[in-house]
């Protein structure tokens, strides 16, 4: 199975942030934040902080992490 694609990385750039930058802003490891580019899944309440250190609101989810809902 391929991780599921997200735009973090690619919204990360275009902010001239760093891994280690935007890793503090929202409060997370690196590793984490290295994890979640390459496609890997992480908690709802992850995703909230990268969305909000971003300097996005929860509503803009689908623009970073994509519109459908992983089903378990």
């Amino acid at each position: 199975m391929n991780p599921a694609p997200n735009r973090v990385r690619q919204l990360r750039e275009d902010q001239l942030l760093t891994k280690a930058e935007l890793a503090r802003k929202a409060g997370i490891s690196a590793l984490t934040l290295s994890r979640i580019e390459s496609g890997l899944e992480c908690r709802v309440d992850t995703k909230r902080k990268i969305i909000l250190a971003l300097g996005l609101t929860p509503s803009d989810r689908a623009k970073v992490f994509g519109g459908r809902r992983s089903k378990a």
